[in-house]
């Protein structure tokens, strides 16, 4: 993943590290939580129970320090990633496309990225570092698993067209209330768009049968089954 390339986030001494390690998990509570952007330094002091001068003393300001919470977050969606790579390895090519994105969208949902890159962090600078986190840790690797299955033979399409069809879904998913009015979680939608780009959203009707259907290869869109 990339840094900011900035020198707002101080190094600390090893005395102090485990002390700014507090301060940024609560700062990744507060900051992330709904409506984070209300939320001051004052409210960060008051929930470690410790004066804005000893927050100053490690951060010098509250970019500083969402810069240092979105750091830790992002390097707890790789891993979370990597399980899920780990977890899939060896196993069918769309397989491997669902769980990466079933990861991904969930890990993004948990932090709200989505939100900050969109504008509603209300810093240009930290939501250009959400972006770029967002694309070195999520489509980057994306883009690779595309190519690579484009390379097998196993895609017809353009793994770059794939890629950007994804990677909408993925945001504006994230960011619609379209789960709430269906009453699915983003990650069923998700996994429902997943089915649509590999394998397309018509499937033939069954001969003699007036009922769309399939064999087991093919996705199935009703709540049940996506779930």
């Amino acid at each position: 993943m990339e840094t900011m390339e900035t020198d707002q986030v101080p190094k600390v001494s090893a005395p102090d590290a485990g002390r700014a390690d507090v301060i940024v998990a609560a700062a990744g509570r507060l900051f992330l939580a709904p409506g984070f952007g209300r939320v001051s330094m004052d409210d960060l002091a008051r929930e470690l129970g410790m004066s804005k001068k000893t927050i100053y003393r490690h951060f010098p300001d509250k970019r500083s320090l969402l810069t240092a919470v979105l750091d830790r977050q992002f390097a707890g969606i790789e891993r979370a990633l990597a399980a899920a790579a780990e977890e899939a390895r060896g196993r069918p090519f769309d397989v491997r496309v669902q769980g990466f994105l079933i990861a991904a969208g969930t890990e993004l949902g948990r932090i709200g990225a989505a939100q900050l890159a969109t504008g509603r962090g209300g810093d240009p600078t930290l939501r250009l570092y959400v972006e770029q986190c967002v694309d070195s840790t999520i489509y980057r690797p994306l883009g690779e698993l595309f190519r690579d299955g484009h390379r097998q033979g196993l895609l017809s399409a353009p793994p770059e067209l794939l890629s950007e069809i994804t990677r909408g879904a993925v945001e504006r998913l994230l960011n619609s209330r379209l789960p709430q009015e269906l009453d699915y979680t983003a990650a069923d939608l998700l996994r429902a768009t997943v089915d649509t780009v590999l394998y397309g959203a018509i499937r033939p009707a069954q001969r003699g049968n007036g009922n769309s259907g399939g064999n087991g290869s093919e996705p199935t869109h009703e709540k049940e089954a996506v779930r």
